[in-house]
């Protein structure tokens, strides 16, 4: 069996293109915690022509989504899910990972041969560690992008990044697993995985919060639909910073203005305090990336760090 066979293996021209059922190299996939990513990974192996012959899954809300997502494949327990899978997903909460995994062997389950991967962003393939004594083949792909358990999550797969980590004879494997899912694999070394999910929850995560909290502001201020006003400033803000790193950076730090920034200070102190520590925090990082850049010059910079004084 050849996991590295695509949808592409079939040649143009020599007959009919071959249904996911028809293709070669299928492989038997167990989900080992059926929640919003696990559901969707199976649906998308599935399109890949792959058969999700089983699932875990306690809650009803999770049976509704195997039922939905997964259809066809049985309900069962974790042992019995990755006893009959020759590619098995732990898909559950980062601290549950670790006991899962000794767990299975523990209970004497059989991997030897067996793909495991997991979708955690903190962890490399070490954490499979376990498992790969007993025989299992470890990957790690954690899909950037967040899962709202809606029916759409599947097609967000397409063309997102996934960071792979996995020894590196099996590196191959995971790109190729990564590819039939419809994403981009891009490889992030073991020792790397905590800086890198450390990345992508700082952006993604506080993006949110100071969304809210814009929002928030501006309901206080007397804006009766604050989204539809910040909908066209942090879209384009996001597309600066996302083209042009640091030069995509505007507003009244990057312009050394310090009386201007005192204000925003001494206002946020008199209707939010966490909003008022959150500002500091940010513009000096900000001011201290713009001074890098040679965007500031360091005497403004002195004022800044003046006015952010606590």
């Amino acid at each position: 069996m050849d996991p590295h066979v695509t949808h592409s293996s079939a040649a143009p021209g020599n007959g009919p293109e071959p249904t996911p059922e028809d293709r070669p190299a299928r492989l038997a996939v167990g989900v080992v915690g059926a929640g919003r990513v696990g559901t969707a990974l199976g649906a998308a192996l599935s399109r890949a022509g792959h058969r999700v012959i089983a699932a875990t899954a306690v809650s009803e809300r999770s049976r509704s989504r195997v039922a939905e997502r997964l259809p066809g494949a049985d309900i069962a327990a974790p042992p019995d899910v990755v006893a009959a899978a020759d590619l098995v997903l732990l898909t559950v909460p980062d601290d549950e990972l670790p006991e899962l995994a000794s767990g299975l062997v523990t209970a004497g389950v059989a991997v030897t041969g067996k793909l495991v991967l997991h979708t955690s962003g903190r962890y490399g393939a070490a954490i499979l560690d376990p498992l790969t004594r007993a025989g299992a083949l470890p990957l790690a792909l954690h899909p950037v992008m967040t899962f709202t358990g809606r029916p759409d999550d599947v097609n967000r797969l397409a063309g997102i990044s996934f960071g792979v980590t996995s020894p590196e004879p099996l590196r191959p494997v995971a790109e190729a697993l990564v590819v039939e899912m419809g994403g981009e694999p891009v490889w992030i070394t073991e020792e790397m995985r905590p800086l890198y999910h450390a990345a992508l929850a700082g952006g993604a995560n506080h993006l949110v919060t100071l969304v809210v909290e814009s929002m928030n502001l501006l309901r206080t201020a007397g804006v009766a639909e604050p989204g539809r006003m910040l909908g066209p400033l942090l879209g384009a803000a996001l597309d600066n910073g996302l083209r042009l790193g640091i030069d995509g950076l505007t507003g009244p730090v990057a312009r050394g203005d310090a009386g201007t920034v005192s204000d925003h200070v001494g206002e946020l102190a008199k209707v939010s305090p966490e909003s008022r520590r959150a500002y500091i925090a940010l513009a000096r990082l900000t001011a201290d990336r713009a001074l890098a850049a040679g965007m500031l010059k360091p005497e403004d910079a002195e004022r800044l760090l003046e006015a952010l004084a606590d």
